[in-house]
């Protein structure tokens, strides 16, 4: 066979259904074959987006995403997104054609060196050396994504699809994960048994091994809270007693206030990332003389972060089971007080809820002032944090949500509730901007059945809605939720806190989202009634499912904002015309 045929014949051994990119002369040939090999490629509007489709189509359905683009600047433009999917453990393959073997170095047209481009968001780098090694690289940048749980890249000179070879398609190998070593499990059993006041923390590594159930059966044995690692709502069905919300940047308080009592916590399937445990609303958390027992199936994250009593470099799923089946028939000591805490977990959370309840704005002066300043501003601006509250109430069952890096979005985190895993995706540890509507384009793709629904802020929405015109042209119908507050929220605040309100660059004078979309060829609604924020969601969800139409509904918000989003390298400087103001 071709090398095309090579290439595409491994792609359908791996079960590869959709391909999402932008088509090009470099990978025509392979290109020319998707069809009748079963493979759909969806084209997109610009490859970042395409890439954040690959990631949100693999975080639903647990398969490969693939992203493929043209050699050089179509390629560079996937830098972000390969990112963002390796800090979610998405097992994206990208496909990089290269200038051709013949070309490279004499700085031909559209020529570049992409390996090094990607080397530290991907676990494998694969590139083909020689045609008939096609399949070979093919398969084993397939098997590397899921064993290494995150992105490779497969990089192939453009004239190696081309020719005769002789070659066996090679069959997909997958890691059997085990539980880990007996001997951790068994100390991690007897530090479980001996707890007063065990903690859960439920991270992406439950959602990944399907073991929800596992992690529940475990928590229930030990009557421990559950609290999820930041921006893995997902990890836990929020109807369940023992849940109490996520940690990290704008979570629970319950969370946070709960762990903080804990002299056993067992962090299961997190590598315990420093900016989802740092200290927020005041609260330094982190229980300092907790005895802590990590799991996690990269042995490399095991006390990277934080120091750990127990490491089990295991699945977390099968930990999980290990685990309930060591404390089944045995005497623990949490089982004297199991009441007591269950009703500590439900008067944290209703104290909580409560909060949020009364929560409709945020209270800083600044936030205030714009508030007082708006009044006398045309049409009305909605509280965010009344608005989210609205938006939690009308979620759809079964729904998908991502979000995108902003304040309004990371406030969101408080108030997003899931009750099956598969249901949440943000940009992790990245935080780029861009991510949220092309990732759950991507994830309808996926899950067709399922809602989608993507938060954007008006700033982060302007570098991803020309995706708007993926979804209507390629009939993927989606529900995006834009917070149009015109600012850069985020870095504002650091503006106020940190440079006495000396606004540079934050301000965003935008047109009509809504109408926007409307052009895109999409549905479009604005919203500046709080009574309206739930029946506009409701509306645009039920014109997605049944109607099979995008519709965008454009909140207009306040220009309040939340706490910052990050201060570790800011501290408030003195310039030179504050030193010698009265001599100047």
């Amino acid at each position: 066979m071709t090398p095309s045929e090579a290439f595409v014949e491994t792609l359908v051994a791996n079960g590869v259904r959709e391909i999402f990119g932008i088509m090009g002369s470099a990978f025509m040939d392979a290109m020319d074959i998707f069809a009748p090999a079963g493979i759909r490629l969806i084209p997109v509007v610009h490859e970042q987006g395409a890439g954040h489709m690959a990631d949100g189509y693999a975080r639903v359905s647990g398969r490969h995403g693939v992203v493929i683009g043209q050699n050089g600047p179509g390629i560079s433009n996937c830098v972000t997104a390969i990112a963002a999917a390796y800090w979610a453990h998405s097992p994206v393959v990208i496909v990089t054609p290269e200038a051709g073997t013949m070309g490279i170095g004499l700085g031909g047209f559209q020529e570049g060196n992409q390996l090094p481009m990607f080397q530290e968001f991907t676990k494998y780098q694969g590139h083909v050396t020689n045609p008939a090694r096609m399949a070979e690289f093919t398969g084993r940048c397939f098997d590397r994504a899921m064993s290494e749980m995150g992105p490779t890249q497969l990089n192939i000179p453009r004239d190696y699809f081309y020719g005769d070879i002789k070659v066996e398609i090679p069959r997909p190998q997958r890691l059997d994960r085990g539980p880990g070593g007996d001997k951790t499990l068994d100390e991690a059993a007897e530090l479980l048994a001996s707890a007063r006041f065990p903690v859960i923390i439920s991270g992406g590594g439950v959602v990944m091994a399907d073991g929800v159930e596992e992690c529940k059966a475990l928590a229930e044995r030990l009557g421990a809270p559950v609290v999820n690692s930041y921006l893995h709502n997902d990890s836990f069905p929020a109807s369940h007693p023992l849940w109490c919300g996520p940690l990290g940047y704008q979570g629970s308080k319950a969370a946070m206030k709960l762990i903080s009592q804990a002299d056993v916590v067992l962090a299961l399937g997190t590598r315990l990332g420093p900016f989802g445990t740092l200290p927020q609303h005041g609260m330094d958390y982190w229980p300092k003389n907790a005895k802590i027992i990590q799991i996690d199936a990269d042995h490399k994250m095991l006390g990277l972060v934080k120091k750990i009593t127990v490491g089990i470099c295991g699945d977390a799923k099968a930990a999980a089971a290990a685990l309930s089946k060591r404390l089944q028939d045995r005497k623990l000591a949490c089982d004297a007080n199991k009441e007591e805490r269950a009703a500590k977990i439900k008067a944290e959370k209703d104290a909580w809820e409560k909060e949020l309840d009364e929560w409709t704005h945020e209270r800083d002066p600044f936030s205030l002032d714009m508030i007082e300043e708006q009044k006398n501003e045309p049409g009305s601006y909605l509280h965010p944090r009344q608005v989210l509250r609205e938006l939690e109430k009308a979620m759809p069952e079964n729904v998908m949500v991502s979000t995108d890096i902003g304040n309004i979005n990371s406030v969101a985190n408080s108030y997003l509730r899931f009750e099956k895993p598969r249901s949440f995706f943000a940009p992790m540890s990245w935080g780029n901007c861009g991510y949220a509507l092309p990732t759950i384009i991507g994830a309808k793709v996926a899950a067709p059945d399922r809602p989608a629904i993507a938060y954007a802020g008006d700033g982060a929405w302007g570098m991803s809605m020309s995706e708007i015109m993926t979804c209507v042209r390629h009939d993927i119908p989606v529900t995006a939720v834009v917070f149009h507050n015109r600012q850069w929220g985020a870095e504002k605040k650091n503006q106020v806190d940190f440079y006495n309100r000396r606004f540079v660059a934050g301000e965003l004078d935008n047109q009509s989202f809504a109408g926007i979309a409307r052009a895109m060829g999409a549905e479009g609604i604005v919203v500046d009634k709080l009574e309206d924020v739930g029946p506009a969601l409701k509306k645009a969800v039920d014109m997605q499912m049944n109607e099979g139409k995008t519709t965008i509904v454009e909140i207009m918000c306040t220009r309040e904002l939340g706490d910052p989003f990050r201060r570790d390298a800011l501290s408030k400087p003195v310039r030179f015309l504050e030193k010698y103001k009265d001599y100047v």
